[in-house]
C-alpha cells in the first residue's frame, strides 16, 4: 500500500498591495466572469492576507499565493513564488512633502513657545 498523496492545494494569481505587516502581504486577486443574465463581463476583486516567510514580496509585484493551515484569524494563504518584479519596487520612494519641507527648511516649533497661540 503506498502512501496517499497530498491534496493539491488551491493557487492564486495577484498583485502585491501592501507589505506593512511583518511577514505578511496584502495580495489582491481580481478575476472577470460573464454575468448570468445579461451577458456583460464584469470584474470583481478580492484582497488576501498571505505569509511571506522572507520578506521576498514588494509592492507591485505579481505573486502566486496557495491556500494552508489558518495560520492567523485572518492568514490562511502562504506567498510561492514571485512571478514578476515591479518597476516601482527598484524606484525608490518618492515622498513629494517630505522633499519640499527640507527645500524650504520649515520646521514645526514644539507647543508652547512663542508664536503659538
Amino acid at each position: 500500500m503506498t502512501t496517499p498523496a497530498r491534496h493539491s492545494r488551491r493557487q492564486l494569481i495577484g498583485l502585491v498591495t501592501g507589505t506593512k505587516m511583518q511577514k505578511t502581504v496584502t495580495v489582491e486577486v481580481q478575476r472577470t466572469f460573464k454575468h448570468a443574465k445579461y451577458g456583460k463581463f464584469l470584474r470583481r476583486r478580492k484582497r488576501y492576507l498571505a505569509h511571506d516567510e522572507q520578506p521576498t514580496a514588494q509592492v507591485g509585484d505579481t505573486v502566486v499565493i496557495e491556500s494552508t493551515r489558518p495560520l492567523s484569524r485572518s492568514k490562511c494563504w502562504r506567498v510561492v513564488r514571485v512571478l514578476s518584479r515591479s518597476q516601482l519596487a527598484a524606484a525608490e520612494a518618492f515622498d513629494p512633502t517630505a522633499e519640499a519641507m527640507e527645500s524650504i527648511g520649515a520646521v514645526k516649533a514644539p507647543r508652547g513657545e512663542a508664536g503659538d497661540r
